[in-house]
């Protein structure tokens, strides 16, 4: 079966990295920021780098949050990378509060600089997979493996969507899933094989 893979352009993130990385895996991936080509995908993936408030104001200027929205209630198998995992949820206290698209239930927090003496989290940090059935596919084969991070932020999920948490003076959420929405906080266009393995089991799932 064909994969229409879309990668949403918003202004923001690795886009055209994260297209080389799924072409370096056998797909073609096109990037767009047109409602019609989140409609008629079968697989997205919202990428980022930035901040999150500037994000969700291209979001809106663009006109991409409902389609958004509707593609996730459709069941298209969606991807959110670092920034793109925060946006799916309520809200962020990233330089004052914001709301965010709020797919997912819970929040986006600053790391503790009195329990963190290292902010923001750069470079490679192993996953500590929790959840290993056929229902959670995308991280299927990826244990013991080293994933890259750059974030200041983590996601704090209030409800059981945890699927994979990493340690940096402290578990945070790496990864979570939640129907055909799986998001991780590290970037799988810069973590190599292990990144690649990833965006295979999703993109296959």
């Amino acid at each position: 079966m064909k994969k229409n893979i879309v990668i949403i352009d918003y202004g923001m993130g690795n886009l055209k990295n994260v297209r080389n990385a799924i072409g370096s895996i056998g797909y073609e991936a096109d990037i767009s920021d047109n409602y019609r080509d989140i409609e008629n995908a079968s697989h997205l993936v919202l990428p980022g780098v930035g901040g999150f408030q500037d994000a969700m104001r291209t979001l809106k200027q663009k006109g991409l949050v409902e389609p958004i929205k509707d593609a996730v209630n459709g069941g298209k198998n969606f991807l959110g990378i670092c920034l793109g995992m925060q946006l799916l949820f309520e809200t962020s206290e990233e330089f004052g509060y914001s709301e965010g698209l709020a797919i997912l239930k819970g929040k986006v927090v600053r790391f503790d600089e009195d329990k963190t003496p290292l902010i923001p989290h750069i470079g490679w940090n192993d996953i500590k997979i929790l959840k290993r059935t056929n229902k959670y596919p995308a991280t299927a084969g990826t244990d013991d493996m080293f994933f890259y991070f750059l974030h200041s932020y983590y996601c704090l999920p209030e409800e059981d969507i945890t699927v994979a948490v990493c340690d940096y003076y402290g578990e945070f959420a790496a990864c979570v899933q939640k129907d055909n929405i799986f998001a991780c906080q590290f970037h799988p266009e810069k973590s190599h094989n292990a990144g690649l393995a990833l965006l295979r089991n999703f993109i296959a799932g």
